[in-house]
């Protein structure tokens, strides 16, 4: 691996840095992204993705091995690497990796597949948080539906731990979704208050999709007449709806018990 120091924040390689980080317009461009943090780099590179390079401060950072044969080394001083981190306690490593296309077609399904659906899910910690239930339950893939965020946007990537890189996901309309999900005889359940099941009394047990929307808006009609079965969360307070991750969670949960008890 061929390495380079820098120190100056005027460098092209540091430009180029931030905008990846800060603008997903040049993210879809570049097909580049950036991650931090030892942990997310492994994932990453545990999962396969390319290394484009990758910047060290080896005063934060004195024992790190990088791969060989991936990438450029950057090594940078501890005052460049304080303003190029996103975030505290990265380890002093951030690396610039090659996207993948994310496309229904590429996703591999297991003999009793559960897959999440997301519709238009806004908010990228929301997102992040339901990649780290879907590694957390085994879920075969992730479905992004109608995306109002890039799946390499920072936040995504931190508030997942990395699940950007542990999970299968793909990004489609909702319409190129609901036949994929059927051409895979893939049963749907859709999460909402109206006309539903308690999700305890529906069958997760045989392939299904748990579908759910946005906080604010829920979901489309498109999903709530696509339904096989809808379902719902019981709430007992004043508050008629739960964060999208914490709800994914509890579904997602309920179909793992159910299929433990087959």
């Amino acid at each position: 691996m061929l390495i380079q120091q820098i120190s100056s924040a005027q460098n092209p390689k540091i430009k180029e840095l931030l905008q990846l980080r800060e603008k997903s317009r040049i993210r879809r461009e570049t097909s580049l992204f950036v991650t931090e943090g030892m942990r997310e780099f492994r994932q990453a590179l545990d999962s396969g993705y390319d290394v484009i390079s990758l910047f060290i401060c080896r005063e934060i950072a004195p024992s790190f091995q990088a791969p060989s044969n991936k990438g450029t080394l950057y090594e940078v001083t501890p005052a460049l690497y304080s303003k190029i981190a996103y975030r505290e306690g990265t380890e002093g490593v951030i690396a610039i990796l090659k996207a993948r296309e994310h496309r229904l077609e590429n996703i591999t399904l297991g003999s009793n597949p559960l897959v999440i659906v997301l519709e238009s899910v806004e908010k990228p910690g929301n997102l992040g948080a339901v990649l780290r239930t879907a590694d957390a339950v085994g879920a075969d893939a992730v479905i992004v539906c109608d995306p109002l965020t890039d799946i390499y946007n920072p936040n995504i990537i931190r508030s997942s731990l990395g699940g950007v890189f542990t999970n299968q996901i793909a990004a489609s309309t909702s319409e190129e979704a609901h036949t994929w999900l059927i051409d895979n005889n893939i049963s749907i359940l859709t999460a909402q208050l109206q006309d539903s099941v308690l999700y305890y009394q529906a069958k997760m047990a045989n392939p299904t999709a748990i579908v759910l929307g946005a906080e604010s808006e829920g979901l489309s009609g498109f999903w709530r007449e696509k339904a096989h079965q809808k379902i719902m969360i019981p709430m007992v307070g004043k508050l008629d709806s739960l964060n999208v991750s914490v709800s994914a969670a509890i579904l997602c949960y309920e179909a793992l018990r159910q299929r433990e008890k087959q």
